[in-house]
């Protein structure tokens, strides 16, 4: 069984799911979306939920029981430790075990296309890790960057990897003027980046050029994660930063970098080469961007 795994959220609730190689299709957490769909945080109340649920479907006779496999996955004591999973029938019938209104909007958000842009772009990034182009992307260079871009929403945007030639705003801050890009560019690629402070304060220049149209925070994250990796052998387990607390840094950077730095600092791990820290980061990373 691969090790890759994916963390998809519902209502900012994780659900991890485990790819299985010899079966081409994935496995999800059945705790995770028990703990969904009775908005439950405690694990032992919904391991005994889950459990009580189990024994009544399998008096009912249910293909939902059956169809369970146990896969190993990160129990809350921090083991792995064997966990019910379901495939993606399995979870859709799981579901449409649980009535109410909360329970079609979980089907609904779980059989949502992968054929979105994003979707599609979520999975070039899956395949960046274990792809030889990682190697030869220019670390801490708008050039990388632009290669980082290129990748991950080629074929998606008719501008992917190009600098933008537009202003552009998001939320009332206007990012940097498209006529002087090219120069603010080149002063962000020449800033010092041989300290853990002087790699954020680059990432934080960056994200204020915002040098694209669109997937700028999505790319920006991996070019810093490079940077981190070649400089100090470290990258960012983006898992343990929320949503709120990221957006709410990021908002702020611009005029104290203080927050920002130390939400990343207390994030860093030197588990450069695993791939599960590399996927998990992706999905939060993508995560970060949905609305």
């Amino acid at each position: 069984m691969s090790t890759k795994i994916s963390i998809r959220f519902f209502d900012d609730r994780e659900v991890r799911a485990l790819w299985d190689e010899q079966n081409a299709k994935w496995w999800f957490s059945v705790l995770d979306i028990v703990a969904v769909l009775t908005n439950q945080n405690d694990y032992t109340k919904t391991r005994n939920y889950w459990k009580y649920l189990k024994a009544k479907l399998k008096k009912e006779g249910s293909q939902v029981v059956s169809a369970t496999t146990q896969l190993k996955l990160v129990a809350p004591d921090g083991k792995k430790r064997l966990s019910d999973m379901l495939d993606y029938n399995g979870i859709i019938a799981l579901g449409k075990t649980f009535p109410g209104t909360k329970a079609n909007r979980f089907i609904e958000w779980f059989t949502f296309s992968d054929e979105s842009i994003d979707g599609k772009s979520k999975t070039k990034a899956y395949a960046l890790f274990e792809s030889s182009f990682i190697n030869s992307i220019e670390v801490g260079t708008t050039k990388g960057l632009q290669q980082i871009h290129a990748y991950l929403f080629g074929g998606l945007y008719d501008f992917a990897g190009q600098i933008r030639q537009k202003n552009i705003s998001k939320g009332g801050f206007q990012f940097a003027v498209s006529h002087f890009l090219g120069n603010t560019l080149k002063q962000i690629q020449a800033m010092p980046e041989t300290t853990f402070d002087e790699i954020v304060e680059k990432y934080i220049e960056m994200n204020i050029a915002h040098p694209f149209l669109e997937g700028n925070g999505r790319s920006t994250r991996i070019w810093l994660d490079l940077i981190l990796k070649k400089r100090l052998k470290k990258c960012v387990d983006w898992s343990k930063i929320s949503k709120t607390d990221y957006m709410n840094a990021m908002a702020q950077s611009s005029v104290n970098s203080k927050l920002l730095k130390e939400l990343l600092k207390d994030a860093v791990t030197t588990e450069i080469d695993s791939r599960e820290m590399f996927m998990k980061g992706i999905d939060y990373s993508y995560y970060y961007e949905e609305d």
